[in-house]
């Protein structure tokens, strides 16, 4: 006859067990989402970059550290900084813009709130494609920019705004403004408005209160938004090959050359883990700036 220790020792047994399949069941799903799409591919970028690069295409197994190397050289430093200076324009536009446009949105009455966001993502309900072709039609020299500009007598003749790197800033600015506003307007929607009437109350003014509380609360959702839109800015290579005509060359164009048109794996490897380590960078970056805005809240 069993004792009632052993019974006890076995219930929880079969419940442990129990627990372990259903966190297999529920995490089963991205455990293996996260292996196929991120694990795997992130191992072979790596693995590629520390290799020879193959005859035709592909990868020699001969260990090498040759593609780092060429990554220093000044022609892909001067890509990389042109590729930071645009995606960081770009986000800077795009936190002027969206901030006051997510304040306005948060500050909204409840019943509009739904139809502006719909607006904000009102676009990606079309293709990437065909949004960037049409700044094509508007930028170009006969397009109705340019038009509307000497019909009302601004300019004489038509601005070359088209294949410019303003022109790339514009169509990288509208394809993510969105995806700053959202995290802003998710940061602001939660923000706690009575620590604001507390502020005034206490004889600070909307200026003061707003970069004294406001402003700092929401930092955490600005970050974010900064990351969505500076990652995939320093990535694209749509919007620079068209918009840009060829003539602004990025980290994201740089990449597909090397890949599908050097066939340089390894290389390619090698600015894509530079890619990765701007993410990393950044994402360690917001980490540490709301683990700061945390604590002082505990504090306070």
């Amino acid at each position: 006859m069993p004792t009632p220790a052993a019974t006890t020792r076995g219930g929880r047994g079969v419940i442990g067990r129990r627990a372990l399949g259903a966190r297999a069941v529920f995490l089963g799903p991205g455990l293996f989402y996260v292996t196929v799409f991120m694990a795997i591919p992130i191992a072979l970028i790596v693995s590629y970059a520390f290799l020879e690069k193959g005859q035709f295409s592909g990868v020699r197994l001969v260990f090498s550290l040759g593609s780092f190397s060429r990554a220093l050289e000044p022609v892909y430093l001067s890509v990389l900084g042109n590729s930071l200076l645009i995606a960081t324009a770009t986000t800077v536009l795009a936190l002027l813009i969206g901030y006051p446009v997510a304040y306005a949105i948060a500050r909204m009455p409840s019943k509009w709130r739904t139809l502006a966001l719909v607006l904000i993502i009102l676009p990606f309900w079309s293709n990437f494609l065909i949004r960037t072709y049409a700044w094509i039609v508007l930028l170009n020299s006969e397009g109705p920019l340019n038009k509307g500009l000497m019909a009302i007598g601004v300019i004489d003749q038509p601005l070359g705004l088209l294949y410019t790197r303003e022109a790339v800033v514009v169509g990288l600015l509208y394809a993510y403004l969105p995806l700053m506003i959202l995290p802003l307007y998710a940061s602001m929607e939660r923000l706690d408005h009575a620590l604001i009437e507390a502020a005034t109350n206490l004889g600070a003014s909307r200026v003061r209160a707003f970069f004294d509380v406001t402003f700092p609360l929401t930092l955490p959702g600005a970050m974010i938004g900064a990351i969505f839109v500076f990652v995939p800015s320093l990535g694209n290579f749509i919007v620079p090959e068209l918009l840009g005509g060829g003539k602004t060359v990025m980290v994201g164009n740089l990449i597909r050359d090397q890949f599908l048109k050097a066939r340089d794996w390894p290389f390619g490897a090698v600015l894509a883990l530079v890619m990765v380590a701007f993410l990393v960078a950044l994402f360690a970056v917001q980490a540490a700036v709301s683990r700061r805005i945390n604590g002082r809240g505990a504090r306070a």
